[in-house]
């Protein structure tokens, strides 16, 4: 039996944010139940044990946790992931999957602000929404994401995967304004609208707007029209980690000729943006 955790306080009860660094099922696997509920956490600023504010049944042995109930309060959870999985069915807060290194977070709602952030391994899907600085540098952090794939079924706010060094983000929904700002290198796939001044300082890596085309920075000059044979093998990357706005695509969705534009030429112009022509 996974570790479970659920909310031992009604909405409104409860404290207004509650950190969850550390509460990982490789931290965690040879605790008791007893020894896990002892842990102690932070919560409104103060201290307690993690028994207090969460009921806990079970344990990490199997390397799970499954926490059920409204966690959009609750920040940091997976934070620091060596390995194992952590499932979340319903809403997540801020910096989830934050510095991840290895293992696989699951949302089957939506995310807060910095999902990801910092992540070098692993696994992340969101099958909602997410908000600001996903897979994006923490502040002070000369890079963000340095590997791993997250995935987002939904929406997600601004600055996505702002100075990324490697990886992989999918985004199902449209993003908002200066997706790979900064990026060094990496790749994201954005299934929707791409915000505004997407792209502007990359120095390396990929931004593919696969629905529409994006408005491209001035900054960036028309490179080769071609079909990159790249394109299926990442969607089929995608698609096996939840990826919806890929799995249902049929086969020669990635074929055709696609746009390639090169920059930022203010920062060396070694990025590229591409979308598909016709569309």
């Amino acid at each position: 039996m996974p570790l479970l955790l659920s909310p031992s306080t009604t909405a409104g009860n409860g404290p207004l944010s509650i950190e969850l660094a550390g509460i990982t099922p490789d931290r965690l696997a040879e605790l008791s139940t007893v020894s896990i509920a002892r842990i102690a956490i932070v919560a409104d600023g103060r201290t307690c044990p993690l028994g207090d504010l969460f009921a806990i049944e079970g344990g990490a042995a199997d390397g799970r946790i499954l926490c059920d109930g409204d966690f959009s309060h609750v920040h940091r959870l997976g934070a620091g992931m060596q390995r194992g999985e952590i499932v979340v069915q319903g809403n997540i807060g801020r910096h989830a999957g934050e510095a991840m290194a290895g293992g696989t977070l699951s949302v089957e709602g939506d995310a807060g602000e910095w999902l990801a952030a910092d992540m070098t391994g692993g696994e992340v899907l969101v099958r909602g929404n997410a908000g600001d600085h996903v897979a994006a540098a923490l502040p002070g952090s000369e890079t963000g994401v340095r590997g791993g794939l997250i995935a987002i079924n939904g929406d997600v706010g601004c600055l996505a995967a702002a100075r990324m060094r490697r990886g992989v983000l999918g985004i199902g929904g449209s993003c908002g304004e200066a997706a790979a700002f900064e990026m060094r290198a990496g790749t994201v796939l954005v299934a929707g609208r791409v915000g505004r001044r997407s792209g502007m300082g990359m120095r390396r890596g990929s931004l593919i707007a696969l629905s529409e085309m994006p408005e491209v920075p001035p900054t960036f000059s028309r490179g080769a029209a071609w079909s990159p044979t790249i394109l299926p093998l990442l969607a089929g990357r995608l698609a096996r980690a939840g990826f919806q706005a890929t799995a249902g695509l049929p086969a020669d969705a990635f074929g055709g000729i696609w746009q390639q534009w090169h920059g930022d030429l203010l920062a060396g112009g070694r990025g590229e943006i591409f979308h598909r022509l016709g569309r």
